[in-house]
């Protein structure tokens, strides 16, 4: 009777666990989730220069889920401006992209966060010493894709900041751009995600420097369509059983990310 009980338990407690990470049904069918990228961020997601094959933490943690979830993960190549739409129009489940939870974007998506990151104002090492600390960066010119949110938060620190003597904001094509920009001296500092620039820094030791902390929290999330709330629920029930059984530190460590943990992945929903 013993046994019959231990064997009902571990019977129930397996078919709970099945039950909570539940996908829907078109996805179960398919054996597949579709996941949207640009594999340009190093270090979480970029194509290795050795074999072209894609590398970074997005796509451990995305093939770690698809584990998890028992489905074959579909890496979509895309473009940033087709985010959105490749959620909204069903051509994608999910964007897993170092894509920043914004609450603009809630109404087209909801993101299950599972990083915590913030912009960062670095400069070149041979200028380090005029950059002491980050008061000095009023009134110089700081580079940022325009394509993020980062320049309205540079904006929104020059105002608390700076007063009469503003940073001067110039838009660039991509944080890519900005780091050429700042090596070429066209403009004073730059801003990226610290989720990125240590990575960055080791990969050009000596180039870059830098400057203050973070001067805003973002969390990083994985995106889904608004709708889809079984899927949400799924990645949330992954991510977390992730986090629990030690995969996620693990990757973390990996990619030099381990400042970027949260504690328990949370789902912050449009309507």
């Amino acid at each position: 009777m013993k046994r019959l009980l231990l064997a009902a338990a571990f019977l129930g407690a397996m078919s709970a666990s099945v039950m909570a990470i539940e996908l829907p049904p078109d996805i179960v069918k398919r054996g597949s989730l579709k996941v949207a990228l640009v594999p340009n961020y190093p270090p979480m997601e970029f194509r290795d220069p050795a074999t072209n094959a894609l590398s970074g933490f997005d796509i451990d943690l995305g093939e770690a889920i698809g584990r998890k979830l028992g489905v074959k993960i579909e890496w979509t190549e895309t473009s940033f401006a087709e985010f959105m739409p490749s959620i909204s129009t069903g051509r994608v489940d999910a964007i897993l992209s170092g894509f920043t939870d914004y609450a603009s974007r809630h109404e087209i998506a909801s993101f299950v966060d599972y990083l915590r990151s913030g912009p960062k104002f670095f400069v070149q090492q041979s200028r380090a010493s005029e950059f002491k600390d980050m008061a000095a960066l009023c009134g110089k010119k700081v580079g940022a894709s325009r394509r993020t949110m980062f320049p309205a938060e540079i904006d929104k620190w020059s105002q608390k900041n700076c007063g009469s003597n503003p940073v001067q904001f110039v838009g660039t094509d991509g944080s890519a751009d900005a780091r050429n920009q700042l090596r070429q001296g066209r403009i004073d500092a730059a801003v990226q995600g610290n989720e990125t620039l240590p990575y960055l820094m080791d990969l050009e030791p000596g180039t870059y420097a830098p400057v203050g902390d973070p001067f805003a929290t973002q969390f990083t999330g994985i995106a889904l369509p608004v709708k889809e709330k079984a899927l949400q629920q799924a990645m949330l029930e992954a991510v977390d059983a992730l986090i629990a059984d030690g995969t996620y530190k693990t990757l973390l460590t990996k990619w030099k990310l381990s400042d970027n943990a949260i504690e328990k992945a949370t789902i912050n929903a449009g309507q």
